[in-house]
Parts: C-alpha cells; sequence; structure tokens
C-alpha cells in the first residue's frame, strides 16, 4: 500500500509540474546566417540534464532545432575558423570547447565566444535569458522567443571585432577574430569583480566593459550589468538564435 502511495504521489506531482508550464520540452532553433560555417556548442548547468547535441556543424543559411527540456539552464554559442588536425583532433580559433570532437561532451567554450544563456521555468515560472560577453565577442548574436506576450527579443548585432581595442583583440594572420572582455585579457580584480571588488558598488563599469556596451546595449557587458540585459518570458515558448543576425 505504501509503495502505492508513492507511486501515485510522484505521478501526481508531475501532473502539477507540467500543468504549470503546459508543455515538457521547448524547441530552440539555432540559424547560422554569417557567410560562412560555424560549429554551435551546447552546455547544460550542473542540475540540468545534456542536449541531445553538444556541438555540430553548421553551414550559411542553415538551421538546426533541439528540443530542451522545460526545466533546464544552459548556453549557446557558436565556434569558428574550425579544422581537423593530421591527428584527427578537431579544433577551432574562437569557442573552442577542447573536446576535440565536433560535440564538446559537457565542455564549455574558451574565451572569446558570444554567450545566449536561458534559465528556463525560474523564479515566477518564468524563463530568463540573456546575450553575455562577460566572455568576449566572437560573431554577433540574437535571441527571438516564438510566441507568448511580453516576451522581449534580444541582440547584439554589432561586429565588435571590428574597432575591438588593440588590448582585448584575438588575431589570427593580421585579422581580428575575437574580442576578449577586460576580465580574460587583464585578470585583475577590478575588471572580473572579484576579491575587494566583488559588488556592483566596488566594480563598476570601466571604459573596456563600456565599449562592449555602446555597442550593444542590451548585451551583458561584464559581471553586474544585470539591469538592462537580462529577459524574461512566461515559461512555455520556443526560442530562435540567429548567429549574425
Amino acid at each position: 500500500m505504501e509503495v502505492a502511495m508513492l507511486v501515485l504521489f510522484i505521478i501526481f506531482a508531475q501532473i502539477i509540474v507540467y500543468g504549470l508550464t503546459g508543455v515538457e520540452s521547448v524547441t530552440f532553433t539555432l540559424k547560422n546566417n554569417c557567410p560562412y560555417t560555424i560549429w554551435p556548442g551546447t552546455l547544460s548547468g550542473s542540475s540540468s540534464p545534456m542536449l541531445s547535441s553538444t556541438g555540430f556543424e553548421l553551414g550559411n543559411g542553415a538551421t538546426l532545432s533541439l528540443d530542451v527540456p522545460t526545466h533546464w539552464s544552459g548556453r549557446f554559442w557558436a565556434r569558428t575558423l574550425c579544422h581537423s588536425d593530421p591527428t584527427g583532433n578537431f579544433r577551432c580559433m574562437t569557442g573552442d570547447c577542447g573536446s576535440g570532437e565536433i560535440s564538446c561532451n559537457g565542455k564549455g567554450g574558451a574565451p572569446p565566444a558570444t554567450l545566449a544563456e536561458f534559465t528556463l521555468a525560474g523564479n515566477m515560472n518564468k524563463d530568463f535569458y540573456d546575450i553575455s560577453l562577460v566572455d568576449g565577442f566572437n560573431l554577433p548574436l540574437s535571441v527571438v522567443p516564438q510566441g507568448g506576450t511580453e516576451c522581449p527579443s534580444t541582440s547584439c548585432t554589432a561586429n565588435l571585432n571590428t574597432q575591438c581595442p588593440e588590448t582585448l583583440a584575438v588575431k589570427d594572420q593580421g585579422s581580428t577574430i575575437g574580442c576578449n572582455s577586460a576580465c580574460v585579457a587583464l585578470n585583475q580584480p577590478q575588471y572580473c569583480c572579484t576579491g575587494e571588488h566583488n559588488t556592483p558598488q566596488t566594480c563598476p563599469p570601466t571604459s573596456q566593459s563600456q565599449y562592449f556596451k555602446n555597442q550593444c546595449p542590451q548585451a551583458y557587458s561584464y559581471a553586474y550589468d544585470d539591469p538592462t540585459s537580462t529577459f524574461t518570458c512566461p515559461t512555455g515558448v520556443n526560442y530562435l538564435i540567429t548567429f549574425c543576425p
């Protein structure tokens, strides 16, 4: 009898959870609008399941859709200038996840990389999402909710590589292929908001983070850039992530 009651309790709890959102999963569609091939990567948060694909190739104009659990957190980004070396080790010039394969297998992208970050079904049964430049910039990016009301889009459409400060620039054969954040490039507490600079009051914007913010006002430019960079939407909508929108 106790086992039967436990089973009924679990089923009832699941009905309540799914009833709150109306869906068990949402669809993320990733689109490559860049005039060249990219290799998007996915990374789930520590308490979220790994997605069906953690890395894949996406040619110009191509799209790929992933079903994501309603209660999920994680990030998406693009890797660029990728190739396999003579030993078969897969590597990318920006956003490389260090797995040696096209799949990232639970590894995050190395800076610089423009990130699309999500927490689904969070506080007050809302999705929270943002575009982050805290790990630097490699490609323009946009996030557009598909359906729902009061669901704003967010984007970083400027190419920050073109005027990236020399101290932050990542170059290949003389061309800037990425723009590091000041934290990544200089690794000092006042830029990383660590140590005695670990509060919003003691870690204000810097000239380097302001370069990012001026170019992409909707994106996170440094750690304490919450008020103008985090967006919410009622849980249950789908999302379109476009690289080079």
